[in-house]
């Protein structure tokens, strides 16, 4: 419980655990980029900032990119932006999915949607209706039908090259540690098809 966890964290001789640095939140600030080796391959991942004010900062950059991460809060339904109260965030959130995927900067690009927080969508969808934002929605309390319904959202929306799309759980390792050796493949795959060879991704 968070009761439970606020007297944990405030001892003087705390040390996180694995789940705690996983649920640690830094708000992206510009580019961050990071270079790093995995499998043989080396990735250099840019990290940058989602909200509106930083959008601007990163766009322009990222032509002849092999491929965009898009990461979704499945849980931000019912949820308004930092910056704007009056914007739903979901609805932020496919609406720059559109612009992203619409862009010119990213037309040769694969497209990976992340659609995170697959935990925190079951238990928030028992108490907050997703018709709320979305009354067409008839799936009522049942998280794989609103995790479905989410997810053709977003699919509507994109007008890019080619999309691949995953369900995760930040704090759930073994699913991250799947997702990222299937992302490694397509990668893999995306950089043979630039250099006129071509994979199958299995």
């Amino acid at each position: 419980s968070t009761g439970e966890n606020v007297e944990r964290i405030s001892k003087p001789d705390y040390v996180p655990t694995d789940k705690d640095v996983l649920r640690a939140k830094i708000k992206t600030s510009g580019i961050i980029e990071t270079p790093f080796n995995a499998g043989g391959f080396t990735f250099n991942l840019v990290d940058v900032g989602g909200q509106r004010t930083e959008r601007r900062k990163w766009l322009h950059c990222f032509e002849g990119t092999t491929a965009v991460i898009y990461l979704a809060a499945l849980d931000a339904y019912d949820l308004v932006l930092e910056e704007d109260e009056n914007t739903n965030r979901m609805q932020e959130s496919l609406k720059l999915f559109a612009e992203i995927s619409g862009s010119p900067y990213f037309k040769n690009a694969y497209f990976i949607l992340f659609l995170n927080k697959t935990d925190l969508l079951e238990d928030k969808i028992k108490y907050s209706p997703l018709s709320n934002l979305f009354p067409e929605y008839e799936g009522g309390t049942d998280p794989k039908l609103a995790i479905e319904f989410i997810k053709q959202k977003y699919l509507e929306v994109f007008t890019g090259n080619r999309i691949f799309n995953y369900l995760t759980c930040a704090v759930d390792t073994k699913n991250v540690e799947k997702v990222f050796y299937s992302v490694k493949k397509i990668l893999l795959s995306k950089s043979l098809d630039d250099t006129g060879l071509s994979a199958d991704i299995v």
